[in-house]
């Protein structure tokens, strides 16, 4: 998955889409599912002695959404874009806008060239 913990997402569908830029808690199930701050909150209702809240009461929650429902956020741009990724001269990858192809951070680190094999 190319979006990561702690991007600027723009939420496209759901109750809380809208254009501003929210940021991602945490990326789970291997980037399908997305917690995003302040996006598809419940209540939940714990009693006394929770370590969360020791008084007991209600319990705002972050839910995940699918990945699917966001868009990376791009700041050059100012709103939504898909990613890509492409190769550095040194073999390294990185991510970019599709939009305006400013580079958005590298995904890897650089690999060495492999050499054709010579066969006898």
């Amino acid at each position: 998955m190319k979006i990561r913990t702690g991007d600027l997402v723009v939420v496209i569908s759901g109750e809380d889409s809208g254009p501003a830029p929210r940021r991602v808690v945490q990326v789970i199930d291997g980037g399908r599912k997305l917690q995003v701050e302040g996006v598809h909150q419940v209540k939940k209702h714990v009693r006394r002695g929770h370590p969360k809240s020791p008084q007991g009461g209600q319990l705002e929650i972050d839910l995940p959404i699918d990945s699917s429902n966001v868009l990376f956020y791009c700041g050059q741009c100012a709103r939504g874009v898909r990613l890509g990724v492409k190769y550095n001269d040194d073999g390294g990858k990185v991510r970019y806008c599709r939009k305006c192809q400013t580079d958005v951070g590298t995904i890897g680190a650089p690999k060495p060239h492999r050499r054709a094999s010579v066969s006898n």
